[in-house]
């Protein structure tokens, strides 16, 4: 059973991390920073080709990450796979043990590295929860044929935006996906717990009733957060936060220490954890580190969070 499924259906707080495959066939980076996630998070999400530049599929790690004896969480969007390719992938993924998914639609490949290439968008997200619902309900394929082993059972989950206006756009969007049969979600990134909090009441005044994990990226340096305010969707870091970015490169400057903004990241990413776990904001924390993985473990110490 999925360890995440566990997680927040036995009352635990969990957390889950995030890794992107490598842009090339050498996974032994990601694995050796893997390792050092085992034991410490619920699952590892592995991205599919996020933000439309090619890489390794999230299907090849995360069967390296299961063999390895991590669990791995399988994105899957429809930017780049018909019903049956995404099928398919769910099928094979199964024979491997993953269970857990998460279905988003995809960034369109004019925003990527690879522009030539052709979207599909037979689904988006809610489309590939329902079709996953359907093969599970059934035991039929998406062409309603019967599957030869049955179908396997999955924890299939979606993303939210709450920084997002008209609020109300993703809280409909949010219910079709659970409609859809999304019985988890993960959100963008957030950096505000009083709008947090405000998109959580929203949730449950709508009568939506799904574990919302909160999205949580650990900021390297001011710039780093000025660029995703600028070009990131759903993105609103306080000026309050890059201001102390700021004077934390400025310190580091002054006194010829390297790292300081990327410690101070880190260290307000650990106490935004362990508010949300405090306050029982939300269930569970998504940890995307982008890059920094390494760091996970010490961002769950230094919260006071262990699974």
């Amino acid at each position: 059973m999925s360890l995440l499924k566990q997680a927040l259906e036995g009352g635990a707080f969990a957390v889950t991390a995030e890794m992107a495959p490598p842009k090339g066939f050498d996974f032994a980076a990601q694995l050796a920073d893997a390792l050092l996630l085992k034991g410490k998070v619920h699952g590892v999400n592995v991205t599919d080709m996020q933000s439309a530049c090619l890489k390794a599929s999230s299907l090849g790690l995360c069967i390296h990450l299961k063999q390895a004896g991590v669990e791995p969480i399988l994105q899957m969007t429809g930017r780049d796979r018909s019903r049956m390719a995404l099928m398919a992938d769910v099928l094979s993924a199964a024979s491997f043990g993953i269970d857990t998914v998460l279905a988003l639609t995809g960034d369109h490949p004019v925003v990527g590295d690879c522009r030539s290439s052709k979207p599909v968008y037979d689904l988006d997200s809610v489309g590939i929860l329902n079709m996953l619902s359907e093969m599970e309900a059934t035991g039929n394929d998406c062409g309603g044929n019967p599957l030869a082993s049955g179908a396997p059972e999955l924890f299939k989950g979606a993303a939210v935006t709450p920084v997002y206006e008209p609020r109300i756009l993703q809280i409909n969007k949010l219910r079709q996906k659970v409609e859809a049969g999304a019985r988890y979600i993960q959100t963008q990134g957030v950096f505000d717990l009083d709008s947090l909090r405000e998109f959580m009441e929203e949730v449950s005044k709508a009568g939506i009733d799904v574990p919302i994990m909160a999205g949580i990226i650990p900021l390297k340096s001011a710039g780093m957060a000025k660029f995703m305010n600028e070009n990131v969707p759903g993105i609103a870091v306080p000026q309050e936060m890059i201001d102390r970015l700021a004077a934390a490169a400025a310190e580091g400057k002054e006194k010829g220490v390297k790292g300081l903004p990327a410690k101070l990241g880190m260290e307000m990413a650990a106490e935004m954890i362990a508010k949300i776990r405090e306050q029982h904001l939300c269930p569970g924390v998504h940890i995307m580190a982008i890059g920094a993985e390494k760091n996970v473990p010490a961002i769950l110490e230094m919260a006071g969070v262990s699974i």
